[in-house]
């Protein structure tokens, strides 16, 4: 025996306002009376502290609580029963947020998650075990009404550039390149080139990487965290002096959002590292803070 929530929409995917039609698909090899069948939909924002941060923000790890975005039940039958076989229940709701609120788009982070679900319940008489099911679904905000101005970035990597002690060690070398946008849209690509003008030492290779940059917080204070979404090799081995190397990079679906600034308890941010490494293990990276936007 099964239970199954099936969405209309095959990619799952709404936005504030949508009304959210499927089905739950039951089957049985034998029928059984019910004493109702529930519907729950929830959207949750929830918080999480690194280990490194638990200790410094003692107070803050106390009273850390999910942000409710959306929170509401209803019953779909009453009391009745299923039949044999392989059987469908239809639903249908409106999605909105919860009074005070605002829907973020569903994000998938490290110390930041944004989900919805919905969550179904066909409760059995007697000594019956109830039947439960839940799904995820995706929700995305409208795009940005005013799209900001295109903000190209050009840079220029070299020794100097580098902060701390590892500049002892580098040998001279230059990159020149730029991002086209830093102000971008997440169902587009990051676009831009780079050229390594010289080098005194043969170089491994050179990347990007997307990094997320997540923080947390409340009036006991805030913890902010870096960590890497996706890594792309751009050049492999000692390549040629001056030679122009394109950069484009997808934003992968749930785990970016369009940048968060203006919540309460949380910012959900991105940026981007350009990184030269040498065979033996040295690496230079600098980074540049992207704003992703719908």
């Amino acid at each position: 025996m099964s239970l199954t929530i099936a969405l209309d929409r095959v990619d799952r995917i709404y936005r504030d306002g949508d009304k959210v039609t499927g089905n739950l698909q039951v089957n049985v090899s034998s029928g059984f009376a019910h004493s109702g069948i529930l519907l729950e939909i929830s959207g949750q924002v929830t918080l999480q502290l690194s280990a490194k941060s638990v200790g410094l923000f003692e107070a803050f790890y106390n009273s850390i609580k999910p942000v409710d975005l959306v929170e509401y039940k209803f019953p779909i039958q009453n009391s009745g029963k299923i039949a044999d076989g392989k059987s469908s229940i239809p639903f249908e709701f409106d999605l909105k947020a919860l009074a005070g609120q605002e829907l973020f788009e569903t994000y998938h982070g490290v110390y930041v998650n944004v989900v919805y679900t919905i969550k179904a319940q066909i409760l059995r008489k007697y000594l019956g075990k109830n039947l439960q099911s839940s799904l995820e679904f995706i929700v995305q905000l409208p795009p940005t009404k005013t799209q900001p101005k295109v903000q190209k970035e050009e840079f220029y990597i070299n020794p100097d550039s580098v902060e701390g002690s590892r500049k002892v060690s580098l040998p001279e070398f230059s990159i020149r390149g730029q991002i086209d946008n830093l102000n971008v849209k997440i169902d587009k690509a990051l676009t831009g080139s780079l050229i390594l003008e010289k080098c005194e030492e043969p170089i491994k290779c050179i990347e990007i990487q997307l990094v997320r940059v997540e923080t947390c917080g409340c009036s006991d204070g805030f913890a902010k965290e870096a960590t890497e979404i996706q890594n792309i090799q751009l050049v492999d081995g000692d390549i040629p002096r001056g030679i122009e190397v394109p950069i484009h990079m997808i934003f992968p679906r749930l785990f970016t959002c369009p940048t968060v600034t203006t919540a309460r308890t949380f910012k959900i941010e991105f940026q981007v590292n350009i990184v030269l490494m040498f065979p033996d293990g040295r690496l230079v990276s600098k980074k540049y803070p992207i704003t992703i936007i719908r």
